[in-house]
């Protein structure tokens, strides 16, 4: 049995009375079915709405082939008579979001052609995918002004059931996927779309739209926004990170792009000294290594297990212990741990063959070039294990008839 859906009469009913005319439990859920309801249940890119019947919690609202929409409740109910009250706030930013996007998705397609060919209502924000790139943020920008246009003028909304003769003449943004009577959508002068959602009466109660971001998928492009409540809410946001940015600057929010510019030149010099100063470091302490390491047949062979450094930095580090005619064996122990081995010009093995062999013993994997190579190991604790073994197959290189 079809349950009869009050929303589509009026979007703005909160409570009802209505007959439970079936139960079930499923998968441990408790489930009602009513002869009518105000209840959205998910669909179309919208979620559920939630609320109360009878005084116990709405979890969850869906509808099945038959047309009947089943309600999840908290716990059972025992009478077959039931009020339900709709949780408004939800219902209200439900419906300034998905008629937010009914209004973006017309004018992107009004003013670049651009299809929607998918929405998603989320929990904090929503999107849609258009059939298409878009050139830039001069698109976002006239889309996102046009819709709040469209929304400041308060334009009436309607939502009507319409048959194939009416259905005929109306232009609709996409072709229903539904046969029988259509419900339409539709925004005065601008818009016309088969929905089966939620709305307001006029675009005025979407508020204020605003696009948050967009990217490539593809060969289409999915823009984020928020309507309403999320739109204020989320420029307060920002605005109060700028105010916050720029009270740390000492600057106005005027000046905060110029401070960060400088913040960023500064940054990029000390770091370019930083680097000059740990390159001389690095040849101190590779002196030192070298000085101090075992050698086998007259090479040094630096074994060390380094912790708080990058492995750029101990890249650095190998590259000035191989500048000493040394071989470097380093490990880098943190989250993760990296093993890296690095040897002279006329120290011929192939160090990409040896770390893969080596970290693969453990659990890991790597390689690289004959000359320098490194790779993971899942378990930090055995790193002095892995340098052991990368030393032990070193030594018997060297050792062995004919090596140099």
């Amino acid at each position: 049995m079809a349950t009869e859906r009050l929303y589509y009469d009026d979007s703005y009913l909160t409570t009802f009375s209505a007959h439970v005319v079936n139960r079930r439990t499923e998968s441990g859920h408790i489930m009602i079915a009513l002869d009518r309801t105000a209840f959205y249940p998910e669909g179309g890119g919208q979620p559920a709405d939630r609320g109360r019947l009878a005084g116990i919690a709405v979890l969850d609202v869906q509808v099945d082939a038959e047309g009947a929409i089943w309600h999840t409740l908290a716990e059972p109910v025992g009478s077959e008579e039931v009020t339900g009250e709709i949780d408004w706030p939800r219902r209200l930013d439900h419906m300034q979001q998905h008629h937010g996007q009914h209004i973006l998705s017309a004018a992107f397609e009004d003013l670049f052609g651009l299809k929607t060919i998918s929405f998603h209502l989320g929990a904090e924000s929503s999107t849609i995918d258009l059939s298409g790139p878009l050139v830039g943020a001069t698109q976002l920008d006239a889309a996102e002004g046009l819709a709040n246009t469209l929304i400041w003028e308060d334009r009436p909304v309607f939502a009507r059931f319409v048959d194939l003769t009416e259905l005929a003449t109306i232009r609709l943004r996409k072709p229903p996927t539904v046969t029988g009577p259509v419900r339409v959508v539709s925004v005065t002068e601008f818009d016309h779309s088969a929905c089966g959602g939620t709305h307001p009466r006029a675009t005025g109660m979407v508020g204020l739209l605003h696009i948050r971001r967009h990217e490539k998928r593809g060969t289409d492009t999915r823009v984020e926004f928020v309507c309403g409540a999320r739109a204020l809410r989320d420029l307060r946001n920002k605005h109060a990170l700028l105010v916050r940015v720029a009270a740390q600057a000492s600057v106005g929010l005027d000046e905060l792009e110029e401070a960060v510019a400088r913040l960023r030149s500064g940054e990029a010099s000390l770091r370019k000294q930083l680097d000059q100063a740990v390159a001389e470091l690095d040849q101190y302490e590779a002196v030192r290594l070298a000085a101090e390491a075992e050698r086998v047949r007259d090479i040094p062979v630096v074994r060390l297990v380094l912790e708080g450094r990058t492995v750029a930095q101990v890249q650095s580090l190998a590259r000035a212990i191989v500048g000493q005619e040394a071989i470097a064996i380093l490990g880098l122990r943190g989250e993760k741990a990296h093993l890296l081995l690095a040897r002279p010009p006329r120290v011929e093995c192939d160090c990409g063959k040896l770390v893969s062999e080596v970290t693969k013993e453990f659990g890991g994997r790597g390689g690289g070039q004959p000359g320098m190579a490194q790779g993971g190991i899942p378990k930090p604790g055995d790193m002095e294990a892995a340098i052991e073994r990368a030393a032990g197959r070193i030594r018997a290189h060297l050792e062995s008839p004919g090596a140099p």
